[in-house]
C-alpha cells in the first residue's frame, strides 16, 4: 500500500482500520480538516495513526516511503507532517531537509517518530529544526495531544501585523530585524533562520543583557512550558550560535548563564573587527 487518506466521521471499529480508511477517503477530501502527512513504513503503526488522527478531527494521509512523501508534500503542503526516522529509501533526517527546501516547506511543522529513544537522535532532530519528537512505542492519545500542541504553537507564530514597527534596528548594534519579512541581518548579512531561531534571536536582540530563562523562552517563542521540550531551547541556541559564528567567527553574541538561561551580549562592536 502506498499513499492513503482517511477521515471517518465517527469512531469506527478497530477490527479493520484499513477498510475504514479507504471508505472514508472520499469524505475526507470534502471536509475542511487539518491535513496531516504521515510518513511511516510500518503499516500497523500507520493504521493506528490514521485511525486516531481521523477520529480526532484531522485528515491524515499516509505515505510508506520518502519518495511518495516528497511528491505528496510538493503537490499539497500539509498542516503538519509526522516523519519516521527509519524509512526504507531515505533517512528521516535527510527527508526533513528536503521537505524544508520545498516551496512553503519551512512553514510546515514537522514531528519525528522514532523507534530509537537515544538522546542523540532527539537532539539531532531538534537541531535540524523539528518541532517535536515522540519515541516508539507511544501512546496514540499522547501523539494526538502533541500534534495539537505543535499546531497551536505554529499558529501563534503568524507574521507580526503591519502596525508593528518593521524594518528598523532594535538596537544601534549589529542586528536589524524586519518583522514583515521575518528576516534578521547581522552586520549587514541576512541570516538563514528557522522560524524558532528567528523568534529566539528577535527576543534576545530586543533586550540586550536581559537574561531569559529556558521556561521564558519556551513560553514566548514556542508558547509552551512543557517539560517534554526541555532540550529544545538548548538545541536551537546551538544552531543559532553556529550561524552567527559563520558570519563573525571572532564574536560570541549569545551568553549562557549556567542553570539560568541565555542573554544577548551588550558590548558587541558596531562594526566587525578588521
Amino acid at each position: 500500500m502506498h499513499c492513503l487518506a482517511s477521515a471517518p466521521a465517527k469512531f469506527p471499529s478497530l477490527s479493520n482500520p484499513r477498510k475504514t480508511t479507504q471508505e472514508a477517503a472520499t469524505i475526507a477530501a470534502m471536509v475542511n480538516k487539518p491535513r496531516i502527512l504521515i510518513v511511516e513504513d510500518e503499516s500497523s503503526i500507520a493504521d493506528t495513526l490514521l485511525y486516531v488522527l481521523a477520529a480526532d478531527g484531522f485528515a491524515p494521509h499516509w505515505c510508506a516511503t520518502a519518495t511518495e512523501a516528497l511528491a505528496q508534500f510538493a503537490a499539497e503542503p500539509p498542516a503538519l507532517a509526522i516523519l519516521d526516522v527509519g524509512l526504507p529509501d531515505l533517512n528521516g533526517f535527510e527527508l526533513f531537509k528536503r521537505l524544508q527546501a520545498l516551496p512553503g516547506g519551512n512553514l510546515v511543522p514537522l514531528l519525528f517518530l522514532t523507534a530509537r529513544s537515544d538522546e542523540v537522535d532527539r537532539v539531532v532532530g531538534l537541531e535540524l529544526g523539528a518541532d517535536d519528537y515522540i519515541a516508539k512505542p507511544f501512546s496514540p492519545r499522547e501523539l494526538v495531544a502533541r500534534v495539537r500542541t505543535v499546531l497551536r504553537r505554529s499558529a501563534r507564530q503568524a507574521p507580526v501585523p503591519a502596525a508593528t514597527p518593521i524594518s528598523t534596528p532594535v538596537t544601534p548594534g549589529p542586528f536589524h530585524i524586519d518583522d514583515e519579512r521575518r528576516r534578521i541581518t547581522y552586520y549587514g548579512e541576512a541570516l538563514d533562520l528557522s522560524r524558532y531561531e528567528f523568534g529566539l534571536l528577535r527576543l534576545l536582540a530586543q533586550r540586550p543583557g536581559r537574561v531569559f530563562t529556558r521556561d521564558e523562552l519556551l513560553t514566548k517563542v514556542w508558547d509552551s512550558g512543557n517539560d517534554s521540550f526541555d532540550r529544545t531551547v538548548d538545541a536551537h541556541i546551538k544552531t543559532l550560535r553556529a550561524k552567527l559564528r559563520a558570519h563573525a567567527p571572532s564574536l560570541d553574541p549569545i551568553r549562557t548563564l549556567r542553570g539560568t538561561g541565555y542573554a544577548l551580549s551588550e558590548d558587541l562592536p558596531r562594526q566587525l573587527p578588521a
